[in-house]
Order: C-alpha cells, then structure tokens, then sequence
C-alpha cells in the first residue's frame, strides 16, 4: 500500500506473490494491518511514524535496524518483563537481510502478539506526549509536576 519512486521498478520485479495496492486512504491501511502477519520497513527514519502506526493495528514489524524504528519497536533481544517483542530488525538494506529476517520473525511468531504491540503504540500517544513534555518543562522549571501537587 502507498506509491513511490521506486514503485514502478519493483512492480516490475515483483513475482505473482505480490500486490500492490497504490495509495490507499487510512481506512484501508488499517484493514489490511490488523490482516498482516506483520509489516515491514526498510526506510531509515528520524523517527518513521509507520512502524508505530503498523504496531497500533497490533501488527509486529520487521524493520531496518537504524534510526527511529529501534526506538519504537522492541526486539526480542531487548524485550522483558512488562516489554515483550514487537518486531524484529535487519542489518541492511538488501533483499538477502530482509529475507533473514522474515524467517527470524517466522520462526519466532508466538512471541508476538497484538496486544503487546498496541500497548508499545501506545506509549507514542499524544497524551502521553502531552504529560512527558509539561513533565519536563514543569522540572526544568524547578516545578513539582501537577499530579505531585496533590499529595
């Protein structure tokens, strides 16, 4: 789903397997990332709102290893308690460390599930960006933050 430079090219290359959709409004996104195994994203971004969005339909990612992406999905090898697995990454930008990864994921898809991957969406809302941010103003202010005022 979605267009870009590149997506006369790989149409081209595309087998029989593949589809692509063109630009889809967000209603279809959503359908089709609550149906998906999982989402993959092979940018490198600051911080890449999709792999949040994918995760927010309780869709796991399986993504290029740098930039924002390592911020917002969690990897088997850094998960735990309270922090279970919502995707796992790649080294390169190559089909051959896609595909590495596409079977790590495979092998490993108990280990992910939809709600853990909603809750880790969750945590980039806006309200909880709101309360982060005045929370960080208030103590860079020398201010107790408002929920402390109460006690």
């Amino acid at each position: 789903i979605g267009t870009g430079p590149e997506g006369k090219k790989l149409q081209a290359r595309a087998r029989g397997n593949i589809s692509f959709l063109g630009r889809g409004d967000d209603k279809t996104v959503r359908y089709h990332l609550r149906r998906a195994r999982a989402f993959v994203f092979a940018a490198r971004e600051d911080f890449g709102i999709a792999p949040v969005e994918a995760q927010a339909c309780g869709c796991p990612v399986i993504a290029f290893g740098r930039g924002g992406a390592r911020e917002t999905v969690i990897a088997p090898e850094t998960a735990g308690p309270g922090r279970p697995p919502t995707g796992v990454f790649f080294p390169r930008q190559e089909a051959a460390a896609i595909k590495t990864a596409v079977e790590d994921f495979l092998a490993r898809k108990e280990s992910f599930t939809s709600p853990a991957c909603r809750k880790q969406a969750l945590s980039f809302s806006r309200a909880r960006f709101r309360q982060r941010f005045t929370r960080f103003v208030e103590q860079a202010m020398g201010k107790r933050p408002r929920e402390w005022s109460d006690r």
